[in-house]
């Protein structure tokens, strides 16, 4: 998140991408009048910019109290649609979602009046607003062609006329989880407005911005604890359960599951971005398991757009569908290629190539995702200083902040990595345009993932490691022409200033294996995403790893460690192909599917449940 309630962030300097990072892109040129363009295999690639036709801040709609309701303006962008719209009960329930009224209301030239009084008192006042005067209203944005663009809140105060209350937009969320502090965040309609916040004791007040976190603190470890949130006259109590004390034997469980983004089939399976379906299912399931945490690694909403305030609207629509479930269970959140956010380029044909937005510093894919999340700051800076580095005297590429991290919960450890870091769309024009490879671990992640194995290694309070990406590092179906495969060709990798890196990447999957599997005796399971099913592979000494023509080192195996893919959070499904590995795949589905690590002292156990059907999927012990 950019903004932090405890602590003054200092501002970044010396930020090269602060202009136009020409020394990464040497083919990307300025003209006189101040456009850029790509020279790239002798086509000529004009800059095109893809503006957002909707923003979030048009959607939450400019609500206006009026005598008998509220006049919400949606922009002119939007023209024609429906809102339907209803009462949300607070306090009725743990996880409280709107109750949409019998029938909804035309949207005409982007607005809407939303009537309270008559339509929403007497028999349909379920949370006493004429009584109490005030109410929470929930209310849903269907365009013309019946998609669903997003689903807003607003407090109204009074019983005719009404004004707009202070209203929390997004959340409150709860993360970081620790045995002695916990983090909750939250967004409101206007910097204007004033809340406060409790826990423990611990009170703050807060106004002036739109985005909050708020850090409770010494507390003690695995207690059950609440948190209230006073929003002029509206509260919302939660609660929350602290992390045992590291190396605790307690029992726990906690979930996995990525690729989320939107799918076919109508309705919430596209919430302008996001199967928010599914995702609302994989929440409750994950809740009512009593998981401990959720990790999520990536391909939350459809992305690949040029306009950052789009990407700002598909992830507030994924945080939407899980946030009933998320003011208790905490979400950790991985990079995937999906979060992309880029500069597009195309040529006379209409074709385009694309690279990481920039300024790096503001408008990255990287920047925007840590806007949007809530997750730990220990994790690499960023490649600067790594041998390719075109200028070792300013910072030149994008921020790792919250995209690369770690955590602890228990005796478990969770290692995050970003395998679409300073990411490049155009696989097989990497090498013309620069930028980073799908699936691909440049050299200061990597070295930041060595030295935090090597630690956890170290800590006598870890007794399990599980490592987490975005990308297979051995792809069963959907991405077998790519991850880190790329159907066998080692020759593919991440172009620096024009020039390729050192180790192709399978070279480069092998040095990640090598430190999970030879330099780790903890390390239980690589998780995995980006293929839209579900399937684990068990990676022996034995398993056939490399393609029939291999001429390069084959790494020496110590030891058997799983590889768990779970990419069936709702998109559209890959199934199955052929691979030197396939023999040990199994369990293998395109339903969709939520994995729930279940941690016992010493033992690892795996299920795998469909959150549609609730159908047991799969079982298997990992360690006992």
């Amino acid at each position: 998140m950019r903004f932090l309630l405890l602590f003054l962030l200092a501002p970044l300097t010396n930020w090269a991408q602060e202009g136009i990072p020409f020394l990464l892109h040497p083919q990307l040129k300025e003209n006189a009048a101040g456009k850029l363009y790509f020279d790239v295999a002798g086509e000529h690639y004009n800059e095109v910019f893809n503006a957002a036709p909707f923003t979030l801040q048009n959607l939450q709609g400019n609500p206006q109290g009026t005598d008998s309701g509220i006049l919400l303006d949606f922009g002119n962008n939007l023209g024609e649609g429906t809102l339907y719209y209803g009462l949300i009960p607070y306090g009725e329930t743990q996880h409280p979602q709107p109750v949409f009224f019998k029938s909804g209301l035309p949207i005409k030239n982007g607005k809407v009046h939303l009537p309270i009084r008559y339509n929403l008192e007497g028999k349909y006042d379920m949370v006493g607003w004429e009584q109490s005067g005030f109410g929470l209203m929930g209310f849903r944005v269907v365009n013309a062609d019946g998609t669903i663009l997003y689903d807003g809140r607003v407090q109204f105060q009074g019983t005719g006329p009404f004004s707009i209350g202070p209203t929390i937009t997004e959340g409150p969320f709860i993360h970081k989880i620790t045995p002695t502090s916990a983090t909750i965040s939250f967004s409101s309609l206007r910097e204007t407005d004033t809340f406060e916040v409790t826990s423990n004791h611990q009170k703050t007040i807060l106004y002036g911005q739109k985005k909050y976190e708020v850090v409770f603190q010494n507390l003690e470890a695995n207690q059950n604890y609440t948190y209230q949130i006073i929003a002029g006259k509206h509260r919302q109590f939660h609660s929350y359960k602290t992390a045992p004390l590291p190396g605790a034997m307690q029992s726990f469980s906690f979930a996995y599951a990525s690729d989320s983004r939107k799918s076919t089939g109508g309705g919430e399976r596209n919430i302008y971005g996001t199967n928010a379906y599914i995702m609302k299912k994989i929440a409750a399931l994950a809740a009512s398991k009593n998981s401990a945490f959720v990790q999520f690694s990536g391909d939350l909403v459809d992305g690949y757009v040029t306009d950052p305030e789009e990407m700002h609207l598909q992830f507030a629509n994924w945080k939407r569908a899980i946030e009933p479930f998320a003011h208790t269970t905490p979400w950790y959140v991985a990079f995937g290629n999906h979060e992309s956010l880029s500069r597009n380029f195309e040529n006379e044909k209409g074709q385009l190539i694309s690279v990481d937005r920039f300024p790096y510093a503001t408008e990255s894919g990287e920047v925007i995702f840590a806007e949007n999340f809530v997750n730990p700051e220990n994790g690499p800076i960023s490649e600067d200083g790594a041998v390719y580095d075109p200028n070792k005297k300013q910072t030149d590429f994008p921020p790792y902040k919250e995209t690369v991290f770690h955590y602890q919960h228990g005796n478990v450890a969770m290692v995050v990595l970003n395998s679409n870091y300073w990411y490049a769309v155009n696989k097989k024009l990497v090498e013309k345009t620069s930028g980073g490879l799908h699936a691909y671990i440049m050299d200061q992640q990597l070295e930041w993932f060595k030295k935090t194995i090597a630690k956890l290694e170290r800590d006598t309070t870890v007794q399990h490691i599980f490592i987490t990406l975005h990308t297979p590092f051995f792809p069963n179906g959907g991405h077998v022409k790519d991850d880190m495969w790329y159907d066998g060709n080692n020759k593919f990798r991440t172009f620096v200033a024009g020039k390729p890196l050192e180790k192709g990447i399978i070279e480069r999957r092998d040095e990640l294996l090598d430190i999970i599997v030879n330099q780790s005796t903890k390390a239980v399971a690589i998780l995995t995403g980006d293929e839209h099913n579900y399937a684990k592979t068990e990676i022996t000494p034995n398993t056939k790893i490399y393609p029939s023509n291999w001429k390069g080192k084959e790494l020496h195996r110590k030891r058997t460690i799983w590889q768990i893919n779970n990419g069936a959070a709702g998109a559209p499904y890959y199934a199955q192909e052929s691979t030197p590995w396939t023999p040990q795949v199994s369990g293998f589905s395109t339903q969709n599917a939520l994995v729930l690590i279940h941690i016992d002292g010493k033992s690892v156990k795996l299920e795998v449940i469909n959150p549609d059907t609730l159908e047991i999927l799969d079982n298997l012990i990992l360690r006992q």
